[in-house]
């Protein structure tokens, strides 16, 4: 009987560094999800402060209306209208780019589309238009940048 005995202990023993082994993986289991859980909320918490940051929301209190920020429609894109927006933006691209003036110097042809299609310049120079008024500042200010701004054939690369 001796030899069954010690087969039992054996076993035993045996059971007993397996459950041992489980509860210890248990445990460092649930230490790591532990771990993971705070991490996470740190991500959060970091990624909430970075939105906060970048949340201009208030500013627009201070900001003028503009005739297009009044007007919002809301246009909803399905199948067809996709379509359709990829067709228009696709001729508009290969109109610009057959465009001969556009093919000669693609730099200044952009400058002069901007110049055209840019609303009218800042309020304070309406202004300062309207009165008749020009501080010597505002002409000292207009004839360095007038001097500094580079031509348009100077553009070329």
């Amino acid at each position: 009987m001796t030899g069954s005995r010690k087969q039992e202990l054996n076993s035993k023993k045996k059971l007993e560094k397996k459950l041992s082994f489980y509860s210890k993986v248990k445990d460092t289991v649930t230490s790591l999800n532990a771990k993971k859980a705070i991490s996470k909320k740190k991500k959060q918490r970091s990624r909430q402060k970075k939105l906060k940051a970048y949340d201009f929301s208030e500013l627009s209190e201070f900001l003028p209306e503009t005739a297009s920020s009044q007007k919002q429609t809301e246009v909803k894109l399905n199948c067809k209208s996709k379509q359709a927006l990829v067709q228009r933006e696709s001729a508009q691209l290969n109109a610009v780019l057959n465009n001969p003036q556009f093919q000669l110097d693609p730099f200044a042809a952009i400058h002069q589309h901007l110049v055209l299609t840019q609303p009218p310049s800042s309020m304070k120079e309406d202004d300062s238009v309207k009165t008749g008024k020009k501080s010597r500042k505002d002409k000292k200010r207009k004839k360095k940048k007038n001097s500094a701004l580079p031509t348009t054939e100077s553009m070329d690369i």
